[in-house]
């Protein structure tokens, strides 16, 4: 057996769940791009405070002002990580990645005028429709691979002159799994007078990160991550920026802990990041976080990319010999990427692939559009138009919990934990269903 050496550090890897026909196997989690299992260290950590859980910012009592210490020490835990400068940045808690997207989006708002926003085709859902409604957003386009065009970067860059106040792009698509050039990005948007802000989601779990020094033109502005996207349960994301983003104006959120002085007249706003962190902080899913940043600097964030690197080029070359499937991104290993596999098995729709792979054999995947639905249906050549007219559709009967006309792919994503004996398991499976396709079909269409 070819077991990764990382999995003790991980809780639930060897649970076990329930199949059709009522045995139980052994879990095989390949949806990490969806959520993590938490690492025993963020799990251990918080057990181990709990009895000294109190009040943060609030109390005057031994516990409250150690849970206050332990809470703004994980500030520098986390821009350390990621290389932040907190002379210059500030560490901003929050839920996740889109409640840190929509917090940025309300922050960067004039209220004169619509700001231009460059997302890009390639985006989640979090990183596009958040700016909708309070900037001019316009997209940067991607080649016949799905990557990101730089040229058509520059080109917008030039048309808007000079007026884009940010690009908002992704650190790795939660689709392809391609890393995007950040820092050459980063370069070209400083050249614009504008700034760059990088959907972290599923870069910073799989690879090192560096925000670099703010006087550099390779400097990334903004970036924000998830806590469960990277071992650490309990609901906690990240916004770090310019302090000075900050600084003026109300948040989004107003109440407690937000503020200096309030009369029924006036309010004096205290300064970032705690203007920015109404109410009660989510003191155990950051204290989760900074334990699983300091689970992945033990293992070294290189290791890590290099193991699941290795793991997408072994599911590739077995993909290969799988007849009827199709992959939906380029195959080479010389280009940056993240273990992230999209694809469908011909003539077999990828949500009924993905129920009969959970109910045979115990492995979770994704299928669907993974909340970046223009950038799926430019992969897989679907018209807005053409969309449209499918979903509008409906079948009269609903056999599982999910419609079948709906376009889509199976996604496969790796966490450190995951290990080559379970893509021996993945390939079979593959194999067993397109060799038994229309038993499979007739089965699970009158479940």
């Amino acid at each position: 057996m070819v077991r990764s050496a990382f999995r003790e550090l991980v809780v639930g890897v060897d649970a076990k769940v329930p199949l059709h026909n009522g045995n139980w196997v052994t879990s095989i989690n390949m949806d990490n791009a969806a959520t993590t299992p938490p690492f025993v260290q963020a799990l251990q950590e918080i057990i181990q405070f709990a009895p000294m859980y109190s009040s943060v910012h609030r109390g005057a009592g031994y516990k409250s002002r150690l849970s206050t210490e332990l809470y703004e020490n994980s500030r520098l835990a986390i821009a350390n990580f990621v290389k932040a400068d907190l002379n210059h940045d500030t560490v901003i808690f929050l839920r996740n990645t889109t409640e840190a997207i929509n917090k940025l989006s309300y922050r960067l708002c004039d209220d004169t005028k619509k700001s231009v926003i460059l997302s890009t085709c390639m985006e989640h859902h979090s990183n596009d429709l958040p700016w909708r409604n309070k900037h001019h957003v316009d997209y940067i386009e991607i080649d016949n691979d799905g990557r990101l065009c730089l040229d058509d970067l520059v080109n917008k860059l030039k048309k808007y002159k000079r007026s884009v106040k940010l690009v908002a792009v992704t650190g790795a698509s939660n689709v392809t799994g391609y890393v995007n050039p950040i820092y050459e990005i980063a370069e070209i948007a400083h050249q614009y007078n504008a700034k760059i802000f990088v959907d972290g989601a599923q870069l910073v779990p799989h690879a090192q990160i560096d925000m670099k020094p703010f006087n550099s033109p390779r400097h990334i502005d903004y970036l924000a991550f998830s806590g469960h996207k990277m071992y650490a349960p309990f609901g906690t994301g990240v916004l770090i920026g310019p302090k000075e983003t900050f600084m003026n104006g109300a948040p989004e959120y107003t109440g407690g802990g937000t503020v200096r002085t309030v009369t029924h007249t006036n309010v004096v706003w205290d300064d970032p990041p705690n203007k920015e962190e109404a109410g009660t902080p989510n003191l155990m899913g950051v204290l989760s976080l900074q334990a699983a940043v300091k689970t992945l600097s033990m293992i070294g964030m290189q290791n890590i990319s290099n193991y699941e690197l290795g793991l997408w080029k072994n599911t590739i070359d077995n993909f290969k010999n799988i007849p009827g499937l199709q992959l939906y991104s380029d195959t080479n290993p010389d280009k940056p990427r993240i273990g992230i596999i999209s694809f469908n098995l011909e003539g077999i729709h990828h949500t009924l692939v993905a129920d009969i792979l959970a109910g045979e054999t115990g492995i979770a995947v994704r299928s669907g559009c993974f909340c970046a639905q223009p950038y799926v249906r430019e992969l897989l050549k679907i018209s807005e138009k053409k969309e449209s007219c499918i979903r509008e559709h409906r079948t009269h009967s609903r056999p599982l919990s999910r419609p079948l006309n709906r376009p889509g792919m199976i996604r496969v994503s790796f966490g450190l934990y995951n290990d080559f004996d379970e893509i021996s398991v993945l390939v079979q499976a593959l194999h067993h269903i397109v060799n038994n396709k229309e038993r499979y079909i007739q089965k699970y269409m009158a479940i």
